[in-house]
């Protein structure tokens, strides 16, 4: 459990340097942008890695009893949280958490202008409800907990950075998915970083129905949805 802990620990602390503007500011200086987001991710990768290694070691304290559903809600929340991560990322997003820069938000921002931590979130919660077990309570929770208690930190930087720019894209743009559209305040759009990321997710979600799950994780959603 130690091991778990300190790997969860880190792996939050890393994902706090982009929300620093002083570190994340210097980091990009001495780096370049490029360098800055390709060791970002490949340190990211590496630590996302040991922190489910690590959680894979720990006992198995059971919480509440499987049922199918909560397999289902897992395989139908999972690939949603992927897209809007993904979308998110690749996505310009003046008002969020992105790898791209501009100022004209993407498609996706109609959607949320927090598509990577909603997408972060709803993969987490996703991934709670059909891991009944206390090792899963603290990993997924405490990944959907920094995730949603980023948020108002973001709007606070988004409105500080944008100024006078912050009122007009705040009003086409909702921080809860779909609100913006449900209340006609912007329309439904497509760009490319949707059609790739739906392409993306697509793709990953075959592959580990397809066993890419059960060869990482040593668990298969489709035999547990199916074995009530």
């Amino acid at each position: 459990m130690a091991e778990f802990l300190l790997a969860l620990f880190v792996f939050l602390v890393l994902h706090s340097i982009p929300a620093i503007p002083a570190i994340r500011g210097r980091l990009i200086s001495l780096l370049g942008r490029a360098a800055y987001f390709s060791l970002y991710s490949l340190v990211s990768i590496v630590v996302l890695g040991w922190v489910f290694y690590a959680a894979l070691n720990v006992d198995y304290i059971p919480l509440w009893e499987p049922a199918a559903w909560q397999a289902w809600m897992t395989l139908l929340a999972a690939p949603v949280g992927v897209f809007l991560v993904v979308a998110g990322l690749f996505s310009v997003n003046p008002l969020s958490v992105s790898i791209r820069q501009g100022q004209r938000p993407g498609a996706i921002v109609s959607v949320t202008r927090h598509p990577v931590l909603w997408g972060f979130t709803i993969w987490a919660l996703g991934h709670l409800v059909a891991n009944g077990d206390l090792r899963s309570l603290i990993l997924f929770g405490g990944f959907a907990l920094f995730a949603l208690g980023t948020i108002p930190m973001m709007e606070r930087r988004a409105r500080s950075r944008l100024g006078d720019q912050w009122q007009r894209l705040a009003g086409e743009t909702s921080i809860l998915p779909f609100a913006a559209l449900f209340h006609g305040r912007t329309p439904l759009s497509g760009d490319a970083p949707l059609v790739i990321a739906a392409a993306g997710t697509a793709v990953l979600t075959l592959w580990l129905l397809a066993g890419g799950h059960a060869a990482l994780f040593y668990a298969d959603p489709l035999v547990l949805a199916t074995a009530f």
